[in-house]
């Protein structure tokens, strides 16, 4: 047998597999150390041949970032938003394994997590050279690089996708001069499932960066019941006086949800389309509908960014 497969990283024994991977995470595993409950996460080292953004420390797909910031204790203890407490970070040749207590889900209301960001925002993260920046930019970059919205521009919504779409810089320009503030970089309501205190547990911190003010809200509001405009005034709030306007959250609230309602709609409609049918007659495919609905939901914001 080869010696490097021998020595191979393998969960151990017993390790309950859960759901849910990202682009460098081998897998989630749950178990029990020292009689705590505890989640596995491993992170791989990505080939140096499948290019150079997973690992340049400030890149958005950094692969090890969730590494760097439970080793650095940044936000083991920060207003609004911290880790879960971190047991150990394992390192060896071939990747990372980070094991973090086990968080109890709390079903918290969308309001109440757009407080916690807005308490999270002004969070002063240092200077760690691999803090994620440019987060929506380089999310769009990479789309871009595929040709853009290409599913989109055949559905009846193409002018109004071609149109923001050549306009995404002006947007994102105006978005770079909005306060930038400390940023989760993936706030969905999975990935603040506890509660310490007035604040959140966060889990899943591979983006932790500095943004826009507000982008955290425009992502976390694609999953939860409550609309951006509530949440807006949740988060604002709770953000130190002086720091940002209601406007200033709303603008980068508002870029964030629609770009990535569209960006993730025209995914959806692109892994059917080339199925049996027309593609309008799929609309209403289980794994398009959800995304339909979400687009949906941000028409009265696509309109505030067309005029």
């Amino acid at each position: 047998m080869d010696a490097s497969a021998a020595t191979a990283w393998q969960p151990e024994p017993g390790w309950q597999r859960l759901p849910g991977a990202g682009p460098a995470t081998v897998g989630l595993w749950s178990t029990q150390v020292g009689g705590r409950d505890v989640v596995v996460k491993r992170l791989a080292r990505p080939d140096p041949y499948d290019g150079p953004g997973p690992l340049r420390p400030s890149d958005v797909n950094y692969w090890r970032r969730a590494a760097d910031v439970a080793l650095s204790g940044v936000v083991a203890g920060t207003p609004g938003l911290r880790e879960a407490p971190v047991v150990r970070v394992d390192e060896d040749d071939e990747g990372v394994t980070l094991v973090h207590e086990r968080v109890e889900t709390h079903d918290a209301p969308g309001l109440w997590l757009a407080a916690c960001l807005g308490r999270f925002a002004a969070v002063d993260l240092g200077s760690y050279g691999w803090l994620a920046r440019d987060q929506l930019r380089s999310r769009l970059a990479l789309v871009e690089r595929r040709g853009g919205w290409r599913t989109l521009a055949r559905t009846p919504m193409a002018d109004i996708a071609d149109h923001l779409w050549r306009q995404r810089t002006v947007w994102l320009d105006r978005c770079d001069a909005l306060p930038q503030v400390a940023q989760h970089g993936d706030p969905s309501a999975a990935n603040i499932p506890g509660r310490h205190g007035e604040g959140a547990v966060a889990i899943d911190w591979a983006h932790l960066g500095r943004g826009p003010v507000g982008a955290d809200l425009g992502y976390l509001s694609l999953a939860t019941r409550e609309d951006v405009d509530p949440l807006v005034e949740a988060y604002v709030s709770a953000l130190p006086s002086g720091l940002a306007s209601t406007d200033d959250v709303l603008t980068g609230a508002r870029v964030m949800a629609v770009y990535t309602a569209l960006t993730r709609l025209d995914w959806a409609l692109a892994r059917v389309a080339d199925g049996e049918g027309a593609l309008a007659g799929k609309f209403r495919h289980p794994s398009v509908a959800p995304y339909i609905y979400a687009m949906q939901r941000q028409v009265g914001h696509i309109e505030a960014l067309l005029r």
